[in-house]
């Protein structure tokens, strides 16, 4: 070790404390991108878990494929696993007493097959040869069909169809009934004996109104003959973007008719087909990380640049006595690599433990809000330990390259008189003289002082501007990620729903007070057809007139309308939600209701999830209401009903109408003011009234329904469906607000570091203001206008720049989800009121300390 290199090492010993905030500046630099590394891992790794627990792990599916294809598909380099799968087909279950599931669904899998789908035995064995089967224990336990394990079980398996529906149907499809009973039956049966060798548990696949209790027997590709076919599974040896491109060649050489993919555990896997959604993660992932980047080097910047202000006088005298500019650059350039050194391993352990910590806190309340599901876990991947590494190394470089430049460009006299950072003359300090007359003259002496230390008014000033853009940016980030998720997610509202053919409120109403109902709404519903002038429809639709006009009618476009019409308890609560009187809605002579204004859907031409306003309409316009009789074709106005309020909450089980549609929301009174006429009572024919309820016990309350129910009502429980989408809610909630929360803190933490700095190296200063007679009154009348001086400063810039970077991920966003830029006021009311906290907050705990410091000692002190 050279001289220059002794002498650093020397210089950091003795100045502990500058050299402990300097470390501590990097260690919580390198924490944040170590921790931002972490949870972006650890969060993908819990989606995954949790698709492959639900619907087993699997990439790409090859559907009917014989044992020639099957040996092509196992002998590719791309395929790991491959399981065979094969869905049996539908046999009916001998006295079930459940009549909504009439049937056994029987469904093979290979020895593979068992380990990569989530199948729980619950008693016995699972399958071992094509002749065995294991069923739910749901056939015992609600259709009330006991079987014994050994039992003999003969049936006839064959497929699902009804008359005038080409395909067969699967577990997707409720039982399909009419008024008179069962209308499906069951085609091309063959007779299969299987032995019974164990009970399940319900599978996660299985749907909830699915007809069919799951039963899983064996398949064995040695037995199979050239004209069996099964599906092929594969679990890919690597999951890459080109597997897509990959699978279809291979399925065309091999004259595969059909594939499907896993799309939804390949997208935690940062893959998929959708390109405009590759644009959006990858656009979105290159600003974020640009964010987080900058963020990390402006707090390293200014812990370095700091800390090279405070030995200017200590480079200057090495100046003194021969050193060359290189070596003061080195003398920088070897501090840093000593405090990297130093901070990197504490910075990365610390980020890792943070996530450890706040991952053991969450996941009890994780557990609690979803009864049992996947935790989360900490994921470290050693990429990610080079990527924290690597951004660290490339940030103290550029840190410390900064300052090593001034130093060793700095004159031996000015550094050792400590003149280069003050270059004074009466231009630079000029202020305005309004200043003095609105705030006095302790305004006028701190904005002097900032101007006269301007190098480190403006570290600082950096140093809060970064502070907001990271907020700001992340909040935006985060909160268009849940937006998008919304706008997604089916936005299922109920656990179960009620329906029938013919069935009115007073055969549902019964079941609204079984055990375990917490909430019920029974909505009335009816389809009619409206025309809405062209100045008052979409753009998406006004697009579809400038290609084709002749989709108008007498100059208006058609649209199709959903009436609504809820309970009197159900349309006071969504009233009182909504924000409108339900007794003057009610008690009009003119039907009046609640339109839906903001809609979302899926285009299908550019696979875009778009937000547009269903209808350019104002309050107090009225809507035209025709039914149409399909046997003449004809259109008659039946009614027109009066919008008395526009909103875009939804009430319990409605789902929105797609582009072109309007949905108009009703009390009961209203629903029979429309339709009670006796020129309409072929319209009461049309009304569909359905039961929709929230359960504690949604399973349970399925049972005691079906128990109870006429053959003429179907039941479907979505708590599946549901419960999926409260994961994804939930885990992005997590994922937001933890990112949020990190970067609060590191920005918090920034802005005490670097004022707090700031102020200690002005303490010669402060005693001579002190000295020529400034007030303690005045001295924090002074410091509380620079606070103020400061907040200005950072807001006039950080939220110009903030804005832009909103907008450009936006625009990001807009490759897959389209919806109007909206600026987020409360984030920007917040950071204002909390950057004037934060710098007062430190200013106060700076000058505190200063507090007790002798003004004579302190003129005299030096900073070396």
């Amino acid at each position: 070790m050279n001289i220059v290199n002794k002498l650093t090492v020397r210089h950091l010993k003795e100045n502990k404390r500058r050299t402990l905030v300097t470390i501590i500046g990097v260690i919580i630099s390198v924490a944040m991108v170590m921790a931002v590394a972490t949870l972006g891992v650890s969060f993908m790794d819990l989606l995954q878990r949790q698709s492959i627990a639900t619907d087993g792990e699997w990439h790409v599916q090859y559907e009917n494929v014989d044992s020639d294809q099957i040996e092509a598909i196992e002998s590719d380099e791309s395929t790991k696993t491959l399981v065979l799968a094969n869905d049996v087909g539908y046999a009916k279950l001998d006295e079930a007493k459940n009549e909504s599931k009439p049937y056994l669904f029987i469904k093979e899998y290979n020895a593979q097959g068992f380990k990569n789908f989530p199948i729980e035995i619950s008693e016995g064995r699972l399958p071992q040869e094509d002749n065995e089967i294991v069923l739910s224990e749901e056939v015992a336990g609600n259709a009330k069909v006991k079987h014994g394990i050994g039992d003999q079980l003969t049936l006839n398996v064959g497929e699902r169809q009804m008359k005038g529906v080409e395909r067969p149907f699967s577990q997707n499809d409720p039982l399909q009934t009419d008024v008179e009973g069962i209308s499906e039956s069951l085609e091309n049966e063959n007779t299969r004996t299987y032995t019974i060798v164990g009970t399940i548990k319900r599978p996660t696949w299985e749907p909830a109104w699915a007809p069919g209790y799951t039963a899983i027997s064996y398949v064995d590709q040695s037995f199979m003959n050239s004209k069996d076919t099964v599906d092929a599974v594969v679990v890919l040896d690597k999951v890459k973007r080109s597997l897509y491109e990959h699978a279809e060649t291979l399925a065309k050489q091999n004259n595969i008719e059909n594939v499907s993919f896993n799309d939804e555990l390949l997208r935690y896997y940062g893959v998929t087909d959708n390109d405009n959604l590759l644009t959006t993660l990858l656009l979105l992932t290159g600003i974020i990380m640009s964010v987080i980047i900058i963020g990390s080097v402006a707090l390293i910047y200014n812990a370095f640049a700091i800390s090279v202000s405070e030995r200017s006088r200590h480079l200057g005298m090495l100046a003194s006595v021969g050193a060359t500019k290189r070596q003061k650059q080195t003398s920088v350039f070897f501090e840093g690599a000593i405090i990297g050194l130093i901070s990197i391993p504490i910075g990365i352990l610390a980020g890792f433990a943070g996530i450890a910590a706040t991952f053991m806190f969450i996941n009890s309340f994780i557990e609690g809000a979803l009864g049992g599901t996947e935790k989360l876990q900490v994921v470290v991947t050693p990429l990610s330990i080079l990527v924290a590494c690597g951004i660290s190394i490339i940030t103290i470089f550029i840190s410390s390259y900064m300052p090593a430049r001034k130093a060793s460009k700095v004159s031996a006299i000015d550094a050792i008189r400590q003149t280069q950072d003050i270059k004074l003359s009466g231009k630079t300090v000029k202020t305005s003289k309004l200043i003095r007359k609105l705030f006095g003259i302790e305004a006028e002496i701190g904005l002097k002082n900032l101007k006269r230390n301007k190098r480190r008014y403006q570290v600082t000033v950096f140093s809060l501007v970064i502070s907001i853009i990271l907020f700001l940016s992340v909040s935006y980030f985060t909160s268009n990620l849940e937006k998008s998720l919304e706008l997604s997610q089916q936005n299922i509202n109920f656990d179960i729903q009620v329906w029938g053919s013919g069935a009115d409120e007073g055969d549902l109403e019964p079941y609204t007070r079984l055990k375990n109902v917490t909430k019920s709404s029974i909505v009335k519903e009816l389809n009619v057809n409206t025309y809405v002038a062209r100045d008052a429809i979409p753009q998406a639709l006004e697009e579809n007139v400038q290609q084709d006009e002749s989709i108008l009618k007498d100059g208006k476009y058609p649209y199709y309308t959903v009436i609504h019409g809820l309970d009197e308890q159900s349309f006071q609560d969504y009233a009182k939600k909504v924000g409108v009187d339900a007794e003057k809605l009610k008690g009009s002579d003119n039907p009046t209701g609640i339109v839906i204004e903001n809609i979302s859907y899926m285009d299908q031409e550019t696979g875009q999830f778009k937000e547009t306003k269903s209808i350019k309409t104002q309050i107090g316009e009225s809507i035209d209401l025709y039914k149409m009789n399909y046997e003449t074709e004809e259109e008659t106005l039946m009614n027109k009903v009066e919008v008395s309020a526009l909103t875009d909450e939804v009430p319990m089980g409605v789902n929105t109408a797609g582009i072109g549609g309007i949905d108009v929301i009703v009390s009961k009174e209203t629903m029979n003011q429309l339709i009670d006429k006796d020129v309409q009572e072929d319209v009461q024919e049309d009304v569909q009234a359905y039961l929709y309820m929230n359960s504690s016990d949604p399973m349970e309350t399925q049972e005691a329904i079906e128990d109870e129910k006429g053959t003429n009502l179907n039941v479907y429980n979505v708590v599946q469906s549901r419960q999926r989408d409260k994961q994804m809610i939930l885990f992005m909630s997590v994922f937001t607000y933890g990112f949020i929360s990190l970067i609060s803190l590191i920005s918090i933490a920034n802005i005490f570091n670097t004022i707090s700095t700031s102020i200690s190296l002005r303490k010669r200063e402060f005693a001579m203001l002190k000295s020529v007679g400034m007030t303690p009154k005045g001295f924090n009348k002074m410091m509380n206008y620079e606070s103020i001086f400061y907040g200005m400063k950072a807001i006039l810039y950080g939220i110009p720049i903030s804005i832009a970077i909103m907008f450009l991920m936006y625009l990001s966003f807009r490759s897959t989800f389209v919806y109007g830029f909206t600026l987020p006021w409360m984030s920007l009311l917040f950071v204002i009121i909390a950057i004037f906290i934060i710098v007062g907050s430190a200013m106060f705990y700076s000058i505190k300390k200063l507090e007790k410091n002798n003004i004579v000692d302190t003129l005299k002190q030096e900073n070396v």
